[in-house]
């Protein structure tokens, strides 16, 4: 039986892009990359969940084209050397009906040092300030020349997956890695036109480089921007301390070319601020007047973090879609990315649709590192989603 009455199973139109339906895989860590490039299973991990229903496709993290974005040799870049794995990831998802996002990502001062001893350091650590935290230094703080080169490799990135036939980039500025340091008062202590008290202040990087994607990549390329108030170290922190300082910063992000805004939540469902019962996506979407993915826990009993921790989630879809389809009907959001409920489950938005609800696999810690008979790569480490 098909559920026809559930807003999720609308179509949607992101800028001349027709979406099955409102569902959205989010960008997750698998660690099927070889040297930056893609594998068949990581290409054949996102075409398995076009087919089992997500309307949209938000790959993992793509490490942008700059020697500090990552170290690690199992996480995804986009540079020459692994163009053509992408141009063919990017082509089996278009073949099997899907529409698809590279997700492009610097860790900032999550990144460690490759310190080969002596105080010698390959291609170092850069961020806003140097920090992880208020008390967590790591690295340096980049220089100007280093953030207009950094700057520039989003670009070429983003050009590369353009070239790819991507129908556009996300750029992750979520959860306290490089772009989202600029974000957090706590990681950008910079007295230069990077910094400052406010929030719109420190968001004048990461919209320099919505705004140079846009320039070189056209109007028709669609470019997301995730953001998230919580950090993997600091549950509780902000970036937006008012809803006024959130509406200058989605403004800023808007008026720099972004065309949706990923809103990361650790519970899609809980208020962003006490005096009123909306979500932080329902503020934004109201906010900001753009498109809105939502996401945090969706179909699932526990939120990312207490997964990391080691408590296991049990499946409660059916639950989600009601609240979910209160916040369509209330016009708080217009997509939901579903990370954990998709990763065990690549038939979940399908069974979810026929009201399979009793099908469906629930997702365990297990599932991190191993699905559908996948070899195991990242046994124990939390998505980002």
């Amino acid at each position: 039986m098909t559920d026809q009455s559930s807003l999720l199973f609308d179509q949607f139109t992101l800028k001349g892009r027709q979406l099955a339906n409102r569902f959205v895989l989010p960008g997750m860590q698998r660690g099927w990359s070889v040297d930056g490039a893609p594998t068949d299973t990581l290409t054949d991990y996102y075409v398995r969940r076009v087919k089992g229903g997500a309307g949209l496709i938000i790959t993992e993290s793509v490490a942008v084209d700059h020697p500090s974005a990552t170290r690690s040799a199992v996480f995804s870049r986009l540079d020459e050397g692994t163009f053509e794995a992408w141009r063919q990831c990017v082509g089996a998802v278009r073949a099997a009906g899907g529409h698809i996002l590279l997700q492009l990502w610097h860790e900032g001062a999550v990144r460690k040092d490759e310190d080969l001893g002596d105080g010698v350091v390959v291609t170092p650590t850069l961020s806003p300030s140097g920090l992880m935290a208020a008390d967590r230094p790591r690295g340096r703080a980049a220089t100007l020349e280093d953030l207009e080169e950094i700057k520039q490799s989003f670009v070429r990135s983003a050009l590369l997956a353009q070239k790819a036939g991507a129908d556009g980039i996300e750029l992750h500025g979520a959860h306290g890695y490089f772009l989202d340091q600029f974000l957090w008062e706590q990681t950008n202590r910079r007295s230069d036109r990077y910094g400052g008290q406010s929030l719109p202040e420190r968001a004048r990087y990461p919209a320099e480089i919505a705004r140079s994607v846009r320039a070189a990549c056209g109007e028709d390329f669609i470019i997301s921007f995730r953001f998230s108030q919580w950090k993997e170290i600091d549950l509780k922190a902000r970036i937006a301390e008012t809803p006024e300082e959130l509406a200058l910063f989605v403004s800023l992000l808007r008026d720099s070319g972004v065309d949706i805004l990923h809103v990361s939540t650790r519970r899609f469902w809980e208020a962003a601020w006490p005096e009123s019962d909306k979500t932080l996506a329902a503020w934004v979407r109201q906010l900001s007047g753009l498109p809105v993915i939502a996401v945090g826990s969706v179909g699932l009993s526990t939120d990312i973090m207490e997964t990391a921790q080691g408590l296991e989630s049990q499946s409660d879809a059916q639950a989600s879609i009601t609240l979910l389809d209160q916040g369509l009907q209330r016009g708080d959001f217009d997509l939901v990315a579903v990370g954990r409920g998709q990763i065990s489950d690549p038939e979940w938005v399908n069974k979810v649709q026929e009201q399979r609800y009793g099908d469906i696999i629930a997702f365990s810690r297990k599932a991190l590192g191993k699905l559908d008979g996948e070899t195991d790569h990242m046994e124990g480490v939390p998505p980002k989603a």
